[in-house]
This record gives C-alpha cells, structure tokens and sequence, in this order.
C-alpha cells in the first residue's frame, strides 16, 4: 500500500509539472519523522529478539507457574505475561 501511494504522488507531481520533485522528498521525510510511527518497528524488533532469546517463552512459563494451576489459569497467564513484557519494554498498552 505504501509503494502504491508512494507511486501515485510520484505520478501526480510528475503530471502536474509545476512541482518540484524535491517536494516529495521533503514531504517524505517529513511525514516519516514521528515518534509514534518509528515505536511500531522497534516493538516488532524488541519482539524479534525476546522470541530468539527465548525470554517470551520464559516469561509465558514464569507466568504459568504463577497462575497455571488454577480454573481459567491460560486466561489469566496470557494477562500476566502482557503485563510483564509491558513493564519490561515501557510500554502502557
């Protein structure tokens, strides 16, 4: 989606004429400079590294000796484990 829209403001700058093609490029960089849309690539990156680490599986297991034994106890790890990896990475989701 994002190299189709990419493709489509190349061609209408183009079209235009009048415009610049620097234009684009600013305009580019400057949409990509937010806090917000960098976070997604570093929490998918944090992710990446916990998995191969294996410290998700760790903290799944840690958090299943907790609450495992009891009735609804996948629930309630599932809950606890967000909970942990939410205070590991800084996260208040």
């Amino acid at each position: 989606i994002a190299f189709a829209m990419g493709l489509a403001t190349i061609l209408a700058i183009a079209w235009h004429g009048t415009l610049p093609f620097s234009l684009f490029a600013q305009r580019a960089l400057i949409g990509a400079d937010s806090y917000s849309l960098l976070a997604i690539p570093f929490f998918i990156l944090a992710g990446n590294l916990m998995e191969t680490g294996g410290i998700s599986r760790r903290l799944v297991d840690f958090a299943k000796s907790i609450v495992g034994g009891v009735q609804g106890g996948l629930p309630m790890t599932c809950v606890l484990t967000c909970m942990i990896f939410a205070a590991v990475s800084g996260s208040s989701v």
